[in-house]
This record gives structure tokens, sequence and C-alpha cells, in this order.
């Protein structure tokens, strides 16, 4: 065998790796997602306690996911693998119009996620007056409309393009075709802005101040456990005046101080000691909960951004590229390097389940309600066996996020909830 016939050999071997590993991690990225996005939707719909504000959002990004896998990886992949789009002209320019509606639909859902936990976390009181589930209602309402009417110049302008290949056969790009090099630039440096930056910058910001006020809520927590263990190791004992650790609004600890001493009145010493001790060891459980959430939280939301960047730099920049110099772009990303980084973006909706709510604790019992409920109903039985998990999350209000709660500004965190409505 001589050089040549070995080097075409190691291409085509080459080639071959190329094409499994692109099909299987394809397939794994879809069935993830289809999984993950197919599971909320089932949990929210089926599960009415948790149809919180938060959780509205959560839906619509979910469906907005899910059409990304529907519409955009299958015919990615194919037309990548084929080389040639064959599946027509109509299915070229509807598959381009939910694409672009899929992806802004998604990033206008993160951008709204973002600002609702802000104003929930930050300025709880006022937000209460405003963030109701009508509202979260004509805001994802709004976000698909603008989206369709955003996305119209994908299917006006897509078409069939066909090329020549290495072997002289003839192929189809499904592709926009614009009227000037002006126009195509001009589109694609808006979509960069509109559904990459500004999306990111506010994203940043928002979440940037969430993880300042968590930051402040922990040294508040800190320093007031700190203070609590001084004046327990001078005075022996927790009086009902000091601070005992709680993460309280003044007003409320007071309230409940008050509540306290008279349910103890009509106790015996003995157990009005046992009482205080009880508080003791409550308030400080809760006070290091609190706090390990709070941090869990902040490595959440900094996961959230950077892979929001890590997931859609690259597709945007090649859009970017594309339009400023076409040729290069294709000569250098086309086959392998283009399919990676369409999957790179497509990750996004498989993570996003993973990160907003199967890393949640009340979406996990949530998903183990819905489904023992089911069984529970099926048997007759199930529902008095399983009463305490049917109705854990929905004795929570917000149903959803820990940044809820607990993780709102200072002492109005343990009441707030998140966004409910």
């Amino acid at each position: 065998m001589t050089s040549s016939q070995l080097s075409a050999v190691l291409v085509l071997a080459s080639q071959d790796i190329n094409k499994t590993v692109r099909i299987f991690l394809y397939s794994l990225i879809f069935l993830l997602s289809v999984l993950g996005n197919v599971l909320i939707i089932a949990v929210l719909i089926r599960n009415g306690r948790m149809r919180t504000v938060t959780n509205l959002f959560l839906l619509s990004l979910a469906a907005s996911d899910l059409m990304i896998c529907l519409f955009c990886m299958p015919f990615t992949l194919m037309s990548n693998l084929m080389r040639d789009f064959i599946f027509g002209i109509s299915i070229c320019k509807g598959a381009m119009y939910f694409m672009g509606v899929s992806v802004s639909v998604s990033t206008f859902n993160l951008v709204a996620i973002s600002l609702e936990r802000y104003s929930a976390i930050c300025n709880p009181l006022t937000s209460r007056t405003w963030q109701t589930k009508s509202h979260a209602a004509k805001v994802i309402t709004a976000t698909w409309a603008v989206s369709f009417i955003l996305m119209l110049p994908y299917p006006i302008s897509s078409t069939l393009v066909p090329f020549t290949r290495y072997n002289n056969s003839t192929g189809n790009m499904c592709r926009p075709v614009w009227p000037s090099d002006v126009i195509q630039q001009s589109w694609y440096v808006f979509l960069l802005l509109v559904l990459f930056l500004i999306p990111g910058i506010v994203m940043m910001t928002a979440y940037g101040l969430i993880s300042l006020e968590l930051y402040r809520g922990i040294k508040f927590e800190i320093v007031n456990r700190k203070s609590s263990r001084e004046r327990q190791a001078s005075a022996g004992s927790v009086r009902p005046g000091d601070g005992d650790g709680c993460y309280l609004h003044p007003s409320r600890r007071k309230v409940e101080l008050q509540q306290l001493q008279a349910h103890h009145g009509h106790r015996q010493p003995s157990q009005t000691a046992g009482g205080k001790a009880k508080l003791n060891r409550v308030c400080s459980n809760s006070s290091t909960t609190n706090l390990m959430a709070k941090k869990r939280v902040i490595r959440m939301l900094l996961v959230i951004v950077c892979l929001f960047f890590l997931c859609w730099t690259p597709v945007f920049s090649v859009n970017a590229w594309r339009a400023f110099h076409r040729r290069s772009a294709d000569r250098l990303l086309s086959g392998a390097p283009i399919s990676f980084i369409h999957l790179l973006s497509y990750t996004s909706a498989c993570v996003n389940p993973i990160i907003y709510c199967f890393m949640n604790k009340r979406f996990r019992q949530g998903v183990l309600s819905t489904f023992s409920c089911c069984r529970g109903g099926g048997r007759g039985g199930g529902h008095r066996g399983n009463g305490r998990l049917c109705r854990g999350p929905g004795a929570e209000e917000d149903g959803h996020t820990h940044t809820g709660g607990t993780l709102t500004r200072f002492t109005y965190s343990s009441s707030r909830g998140s966004a409910q409505a």
C-alpha cells in the first residue's frame, strides 16, 4: 500500500469516526432534552399547585427548548451528515422559521426568569404587587408573539441553494438568501445583539445583583450567629430580647417571641426551659440551612451565566462571521466543526431542565408527587399512603426555586417565596 493510499484510508476512517461520534452525541443530547423538557411540562401541567409565577416561565422555557430539539437537531444532523438538504423547500422554510422562534423564545424566557428572580429576591415587597400569574401569562404571550414576528425574515428569505460537492455531485443547502450583503450583515448583527449580547448582559447584571444580595445575607447571617454565640457564652442562656440566630425581620421576631412567651406562660417552668432549648436548636439549624442554601444558589447562578455564554457564543459568532466573510467561514467550518458548534448550542436545551428544575429539591418532590399520585390513583389507596408526598410541593406555594423562600432580601426571606401569585 502506497503512502497516498494509506492517507486516503486514514481520512476515510477519521470521517467515519467523526460521523459516529456526531450521531452518538446528537442522539444523546436529543433524548435527554426531549425527556427532560417533556417531564417538566407534564409535571407542571398535572400538578396545579406548582403553577406559580416562576414555574410558568419554566413551562414556557421547556416548550421552547422542546421546539429546539424537534425542529433544529434532526434537520441539522441529517443535512450535515449527508451534505444535502433532502426535505424540500417547504420543510426548509418551516424548519428555519421554527428554529429562529424557538431560540428567540428560549432566550427571552431566560431573561424573564432572571428579572423575575431579581425582583423577587432584591425587591420582594414591591414585587408582590405586580408579580402575579396573570402578569406572567401576559409576558409569556408577548414573548412568543414577538418571537414569531421577529423571525418572519427566515421563512421569507430561506430557500434551497444548490452547490457542487467534492465528487462533482450536486447537493442543496437550506439557507436564507438576502437581497444584499448589507441586509444580511445587518440582520445577523441585529440577532447577535438582541438574542445574545443584550440578554447576556441583562442576565449577568441580574444574577450579579442577586449574588451580591445573597452575599450580604451571608455576612448578616454570620455576624448574627457570632453575636448570638457571644451572648449565649456571656449570659449562659438565650433571653427573649436577644438575637437568637434566626433570619427574621425585627418586627416579626418581636411578634413571634411575644407569642412564644404567651404560649410558655401556660406551661410549667420545666416545659418553658425545654421550649427555649428547642427554639435555640431550631433557629441554629435554620440559620445554617439558610447559609448553605445561599452559597449553593450563588454557585448555581454563576453556572447559569457561564453555560449561557458557553453554549451560544460559538454559533452567534459563526453567524456573524458568515455574514461578513462567507467563503472563509464555509471553508474552515464545514462538516464536523459546524456540526459540533450547533450541537453545543443545542446542549442548552438539555442543561436548562437540569439547572432550573432537577437541581431543585421542590421540583424533584413534585416529580415524585405527580407520578406517585398517578400510580396511587390507579390502585385506589395510593393517595392515603403517599399523602405527605403528594402534598409536599403544594404546601409550598412558590413550588420551585431556592432563590425564593429563604433567599429573598435579608429578613423578609423566610416568608416571601419565589414570586408567588
